[in-house]
């Protein structure tokens, strides 16, 4: 795959449209040409301690960040046409239609691509596990700050170049 977008969100609490954070990765003709990292202010607002402990954000990290809309609105132009790319991507795809509800907006039905899935097609049983930090390591690439929602991008991007025709 030469042209995607790669996209990680981190939630605040168990309803998938609390997005806190999104990561994207820009990828052009095979090569990274954006990085995108912004905080959201979750709704509803209050963060789990267990999520918290996951990927080290809490509310006073969010208080004074923009409703997803309003990140959104930056974003949306620049992945526009472009298919997603995301590990376990039933997870950030159920996040964006999620938040997409939560806020009235019409969703585009953007076409998703699994890098967990293609791994476990590409790679199978040559992998202990199929996780995020596994695949990006086989692939090449040294996820340092996993659970950073552009950290986690930038692995999903590297795996993708690597393995989804």
């Amino acid at each position: 795959m030469l042209n995607f977008a790669a996209i990680d969100f981190e939630i605040a609490n168990h309803h998938r449209s609390s997005v806190c954070s999104v990561g994207v990765v820009i990828v052009r003709d095979g090569i990274i040409t954006d990085k995108i990292y912004r905080l959201i202010h979750p709704e509803p607002e209050w963060y789990w301690w267990r999520f918290t402990k996951i990927h080290g954000l809490t509310a006073e990290d969010t208080i004074d960040a923009l409703i997803f809309p309003h990140v959104w609105k930056e974003i949306e132009h620049k992945i526009a046409g472009l298919p997603l790319v995301a590990h376990n991507s039933s997870f950030d795809e159920g996040c964006l239609q999620e938040v997409f509800r939560l806020y009235q907006m019409d969703y585009p039905d953007y076409e998703f691509h699994c890098t967990c899935n293609a791994s476990r097609r590409v790679f199978g049983s040559l992998l202990p596990n199929h996780q995020l930090h596994t695949v990006a390591a086989h692939c090449g690439y040294n996820l340092l700050n996993h659970h950073h929602a552009l950290a986690d991008a930038e692995a999903c991007a590297a795996i993708a170049i690597k393995i989804i025709p």
